[in-house]
């Protein structure tokens, strides 16, 4: 890394020098026009601005503050990440990578940042061109696009250092704060800049899809970059999420993946995990009804200390079974979220499934949730309220709370979510890890085992898309879902869920 830095400069150094030399000839500076005559100028603005840096340093810590919380809960500790325009590297450092890498092309800064970090690598390029021949898992442009000769040259160069999991989160100034940016500058309260671009939410989404990436969420933070005590976080935090104050949010935060490819390179095992608590008459249908899909699927049942014969009744059939891989747990604790984790933790497949033993969501749609995550979505949400379901199925009231939840999981994750207790989901094992590794974040609060998978893809950036299925009623057993009681629970781990997602 050290040698490719110092070639990558000592290039990068003169190529700038002979612009400014070809420059200085034709006796004219039209930053317009030329690219590198307005590097050029760029370069020595940020370079001036890194030696008088600690003059504005309190002003720009009520802004960079709360930049660099928002960061943290969009990138886990621990991931492989670049920052593009990293400055002096403060928040680069602020996500603990495992492995981080900062390029900018201000001398000035990344001296700076290799004396304030010295544990991070950094290297100074142009974001338009620079190739550093390595992936990263998060790829950070905050304030950056601003400050750029051409975006989508930069988007383009971005995707060269993805891979089809890598996130590129994107922040920018929002337009509705050119003239109050003016006029701060006007009155001395910020740092004066060079001619911005001014680009809407709408027009990075269009530069990323030309560069070659989907965009997965878009949305609005940080209304009061100002010191006011108590007044400044209740802005930030709250105000800023609910209309109309988000209209007047300062940073556009764009979210964004490559675009998938197939992913049938090679067929993935599937791991079918089956929670059954009291579900003995449905344990035959189970074992006839399950596809094998991919390389082969490998199915789990959690028996959870049923009060009928469930537990025999799923060794009786694995006596007789032919699937080559079948297994049965016992499960150690309560409820279907203890159920669906012990299954996870102990499944040998690429592919994570879970199934209800009741059979409303029928096994022979199975295969279209591993179709769905083919094609490129990281995790599949059974949606139950799209097609008519049979007459039983669904309970008036469950259906009302349903759909209340579907609209404020919505607003709560960021991309849309149809059905929030579908059993049925798909993703990963090792996204599913990743989740399971921050679990912590949001804590135990979910029996059902849904919400925690959700939150957790959501807050990990993941593609959440939603599959209708036809729902059936039960012909064995009772649902064990409390109606009311767990309605309740519903709502408080909502709240939980809002402090740790929306208002961060």
């Amino acid at each position: 890394m050290r040698n490719f830095q110092h070639m990558d400069e000592i290039a990068w150094n003169e190529q700038i020098k002979q612009g400014t030399t070809a420059d200085q000839d034709s006796g004219t500076l039209d930053t317009s026009k030329d690219p590198v005559p307005y590097t050029v100028q760029r370069i020595e603005f940020w370079n001036s601005f890194a030696n008088e840096i600690d003059k504005w340093a309190g002003r720009r810590e009520n802004y960079q503050r709360p930049l660099r919380h928002i960061y943290q809960t969009l990138v886990p500790p621990g991931m492989r990440v670049l920052e593009l325009g990293c400055s002096q590297g403060d928040l680069l450092a602020s996500l603990q990578p495992a492995y981080g890498v900062g390029v900018d092309f201000s001398t000035e800064m990344v001296a700076r940042a290799r004396r304030r970090y010295p544990e991070h690598h950094f290297v100074q390029a142009d974001a338009h061109s620079v190739d550093l021949r390595e992936r990263f898992d998060y790829i950070v442009c905050a304030d950056l696009v601003n400050d750029l000769w051409d975006v989508q040259r930069v988007f383009e160069a971005v995707a060269r250092h993805s891979h089809s999991e890598t996130r590129l989160i994107v922040n920018a100034y929002s337009r509705v704060w050119e003239l109050p940016r003016k006029a701060a500058e006007f009155a001395g309260i910020v740092k004066s800049q060079l001619p911005q671009n001014w680009l809407t939410a709408s027009d990075i989404e269009d530069l990323l899809f030309l560069a070659g990436f989907e965009t997965l969420r878009t949305f609005q933070e940080i209304l009061l970059p100002i010191g006011v005590p108590v007044l400044s976080n209740f802005a930030n935090r709250f105000l800023v999420k609910l209309p109309p104050f988000r209209w007047f949010a300062l940073a556009n935060f764009v979210v964004a993946r490559p675009r998938p490819a197939a992913k049938r390179a090679v067929e993935p095992i599937v791991t079918v995990v089956v929670p059954a608590r009291n579900e003995a008459g449905n344990v035959p249908e189970i074992f006839a009804r399950v596809p094998e899909m991919g390389a082969g699927t490998d199915l789990i049942f959690v028996e959870g200390n049923s009060s009928d014969n469930t537990y025999a009744a799923i060794e009786a059939e694995i006596a007789k079974t032919a699937r080559p891989r079948v297994r049965l747990l016992k499960q150690p604790g309560k409820g279907k979220g203890d159920a669906v984790r012990t299954g996870f933790d102990a499944a040998e497949g690429d592919i994570l499934m879970i199934l209800d033993a009741d059979l409303t969501v029928p096994p022979e749609d199975l295969p279209r949730f591993y179709e769905a995550w083919l094609a490129g979505a990281d995790f599949v949400n059974g949606v139950r309220l799209v097609y008519p379901m049979e007459e039983k199925a669904m309970r008036f009231f469950n259906m009302l709370g349903n759909k209340f939840f579907s609209l404020v999981f919505t607003w709560l994750l960021g991309q849309s979510i149809k059905d929030t207790l579908c059993g049925t989901k798909v993703l990963s094992k090792k996204h599913y890890q990743m989740i399971a590794a921050n679990r912590d974040y949001f804590g135990d609060i979910d029996p059902f085992g849904d919400f925690d998978l959700l939150f957790g893809a959501a807050k990990y950036n993941l593609k959440i898309a939603g599959l209708p299925v036809r729902y059936r009623q039960r012909v064995y057993g009772t649902t064990n879902i409390q109606r009311w009681k767990h309605g309740v629970l519903l709502l408080r781990m909502a709240a939980k869920a809002m402090f740790k997602l929306k208002f961060v």
